[in-house]
């Protein structure tokens, strides 16, 4: 699976971006969300979903881990297909749908183009877990965290630490310590839950 493609931007849209990189255009789908960010950008970084069927190969793009992690909750969804997402994407920003997930708000799911109640309730049902208590404890990926953090975080869940626990003591660390690296935050959380 890809994880980000970078490159010159040579011809965006509202719906789609083409990216060149190595030689070669990749025509990437995309969010309005991620569009008003990359508009005016000559060269970009795409962080990358593709879907691959019998019939055809589409990369679904986007500016933030936190919008894409958002997509593939949204088409784990049974009804839910890769253009609805990005529809939803294109008409709530990530937080309002996160938002509506953890609240309960059909109407603001509903509101989208073509989501009708029973599409949004399951939207709802389904996500609701796993998308993160109201509370706040389980939205730290959801929310705009440094580059840094998420990092620090992705390196430690590939280690085989505990999603949840290595968000907790980097929170711990970072908030004694606004400046520290990739590498620093990754040996402290290390020693931390090691113990």
């Amino acid at each position: 699976m890809y994880e980000y493609i970078s490159g010159e931007i040579v011809e965006v849209s509202p719906s789609f971006v083409i990216v060149e990189t190595g030689g070669i255009g990749y025509f990437i789908n995309i969010s309005l969300t991620t569009y008003e960010k990359i508009n005016k950008q000559k060269n970009g970084k795409l962080y990358i979903y593709q879907v691959l069927r019998e019939d055809s190969n589409a990369f679904f793009g986007f500016y933030e881990k936190s919008e894409r992690d958002v997509f593939r909750h949204l088409i784990s969804v049974s009804g839910i297909g890769a253009n609805t997402a990005r529809l939803m994407l294109s008409s709530l920003k990530p937080n309002e749908i996160i938002n509506a997930i953890t609240e309960g708000d059909v109407s603001t799911i509903k509101s989208v183009k073509g989501i009708g109640l029973k599409t949004a309730q399951r939207v709802i049902v389904d996500l609701k877990d796993k998308i993160g208590k109201a509370d706040g404890s389980d939205t730290l990926p959801f929310t705009n965290v440094s580059p840094v953090v998420e990092e620090a975080l992705s390196a430690l869940v590939m280690l085989g630490f505990n999603k949840k626990n290595a968000e907790k003591v980097i929170q711990k660390i970072t908030s004694t310590n606004k400046n520290v690296s990739v590498e620093e935050l990754v040996k402290q959380g290390i020693k931390n839950m090691s113990n």
